[in-house]
């Protein structure tokens, strides 16, 4: 019930949220929009959380996961596209589990956009991120035994990312949802998605090892 509950939040109640929002409001209630997708990002995870030092310990390893993935999109801003963020969303998904994979995607965007600037976009960047770490917890299993298939959801994931973000692009510019400007933009934007892909690719065979080590000590140190 509680998983049921809890994927339902995260698509169905957040996407109405994410696009009703977009169109309704046309972009000038961003921050309450922004806020009310941060509290439901993090429902789902409190959902399934029980009280008890090991999964205070769990949630401090997340909440460390979360600020890898600020700062590495800081750090590389100098490089548009290039960024860490999806790789450290899918590692906590892929030892966490989706709805942790969610919450970090989501507040990484929220958190990294007070430095880089919030806007009628952040709510679309809190899903698209979020949306990669739920299927990367579903998938988690087949991620970390079989790198071929990592390396594939990278690629994908670059793809998602960039597709779900073109949304937003037509829903600003015209208001509604407009098939042919979709796919201009996404024929537009697709230099971007490839630099995307690429550098969830790069990320993530650097990262997913070494970091999945350590995490994986963690979980069993603290019975998490």
């Amino acid at each position: 019930m509680k998983k049921r509950l809890s994927y339902g939040i995260i698509c169905l109640l957040i996407p109405f949220a994410v696009i009703g929002g977009a169109i309704l409001f046309s972009g000038r209630m961003y921050a309450w929009i922004t806020l009310c997708i941060a509290v439901l990002a993090c429902v789902p995870f409190f959902i399934r959380f029980e009280k008890g030092r090991q999964n205070t310990k769990r949630l401090i390893l997340i909440a460390v996961m979360t600020a890898l993935s600020v700062v590495g999109r800081i750090l590389f801003m100098p490089i548009p596209g290039f960024k860490p963020v999806t790789a450290m969303v899918v590692i906590t998904a892929m030892y966490f589990g989706s709805e942790a994979g969610f919450m970090t995607g989501a507040l990484s965007a929220v958190i990294s956009n007070f430095y880089f600037g919030q806007g009628p976009w952040t709510p679309f960047q809190m899903f698209s991120w979020g949306f990669i770490g739920l299927i990367a917890g579903i998938l988690s299993e087949l991620l970390k035994r079989n790198k071929i298939i990592l390396c594939v959801y990278a690629v994908i994931s670059g793809v998602m990312y960039s597709l779900l973000m073109d949304i937003w692009t037509v829903l600003w510019a015209d208001g509604y949802f407009n098939i042919s400007r979709y796919f201009a933009a996404v024929i537009s934007s697709l230099h971007f998605t490839i630099i995307y892909a690429v550098s969830n690719l790069i990320f993530l065979l650097l990262f997913s090892k070494p970091i999945g080590n350590i995490l994986e000590r963690m979980k069993d140190k603290f019975a998490l």
